[in-house]
């Protein structure tokens, strides 16, 4: 008995989704990022407006002033869906274990000077509050955003801002102990150096505007914050004066700040390319916030660099200006 076998060349009939082939320009092969992302924005069989707000539908674009002829331009340089976030922030997990791992095994806290240590966990460990508005305020623009290729990546970076927090909440732990937790909430409440940012902080969280809130917090607060926390503070600061630990607890940050940005970047591009409405609006916002985040991460940069600190926030916002530029954006 003999056998012929025969390859058989079974042709497809459709390449990707029809609701997928419309954003691509015709039935191609489709990325998986753009089979999890195009055209799943929810848009017809509404069966009720929403009774906390009547004047909107369940899921409606008109919730923001800014206008875009297509809202699935506004695509994530980085192409995360699910499948691609997770496992690139599993892989940081993985690096941030093995740092953590490294210190304590290696005895790195015992290292820092004390002086150092105790201004590290006061300027660093408030910051988890910090870190849970954001994590509140990018969960309200998915909430409210138009478009899953905005609204997903902001989901994304909800949880991001989460993990944020935790980081910080570990190096409390490892540096000092749980009190730690207990003194920084208290500054977080009462201390009059934080109260600027914690008024700021609350103001963002009743920002009623999807797209102005993503600038509130992703463009002008993160934009300044992280570069004079992670930067000027941790690696130029702590790390040279003996506290080497310190920085390896908090390397997902300033990593995760450089690609996020490469997002937010391409959001406020492609939504001031849009229209000549739109880039006013956005500029309008951006000089608000911006001027308000400055101010109010001025006794911040001054808690954690003394008299450098003034110097180091206008660093943070030329380097802020900097990148608004490039998106054809101007404070």
């Amino acid at each position: 008995m003999t056998l012929d076998l025969k390859t058989v060349d079974i042709k497809p009939l459709r390449h990707t989704y029809a609701h997928v082939a419309r954003y691509i320009g015709g039935d191609k092969n489709a990325s998986r990022y753009q089979e999890g992302t195009f055209g799943a924005q929810p848009e017809v069989n509404f069966h009720y407006r929403p009774t906390w707000d009547p004047e909107h539908e369940l899921f409606d674009a008109s919730r923001t002033a800014i206008r875009m002829r297509d809202w699935y331009a506004l695509r994530d340089p980085r192409q995360f869906y699910y499948a691609s976030w997770t496992m690139t922030r599993a892989r940081q997990q993985d690096a941030m274990e093995a740092n953590f791992d490294f210190v304590e095994s290696r005895g790195m806290v015992d290292t820092i000077p004390e002086e150092l240590r105790l201004r590290t966990l006061r300027v660093l460990v408030p910051l988890r509050h910090a870190a849970w508005g954001g994590n509140m305020n990018n969960s309200q623009v998915c909430a409210l955003g138009w478009g899953t290729a905005f609204t997903a990546p902001a989901m994304f970076h909800a949880m991001d801002n989460l993990g944020v927090a935790q980081f910080l909440t570990r190096l409390a732990l490892l540096l000092e102990g749980p009190d730690e937790l207990d003194r920084a909430k208290s500054a977080w409440m009462d201390a009059p150096s934080w109260q600027p940012l914690r008024r700021y902080v609350e103001d963002t969280l009743v920002v009623q505007d999807p797209v102005e809130l993503f600038v509130a917090q992703n463009a002008a607060l993160d934009g300044l914050l992280y570069p004079l926390v992670y930067g000027s503070f941790v690696d130029d600061h702590v790390a040279l004066a003996g506290g080497s630990a310190v920085a390896m607890l908090t390397a997902f940050m300033p990593e995760w700040h450089e690609e996020s940005a490469r997002w937010i970047d391409s959001v406020l591009k492609t939504m001031a390319a849009d229209s000549a409405d739109n880039k006013a609006l956005l500029q309008k916002w951006l000089a608000r916030w911006e001027q308000q985040a400055a101010a109010a991460l001025q006794p911040l940069a001054e808690l954690a660099l003394g008299v450098a600190g003034a110097g180091a926030l206008d660093e943070a916002r030329q380097q802020l200006r900097a990148r608004l530029a490039k998106a054809g954006l101007e404070l």
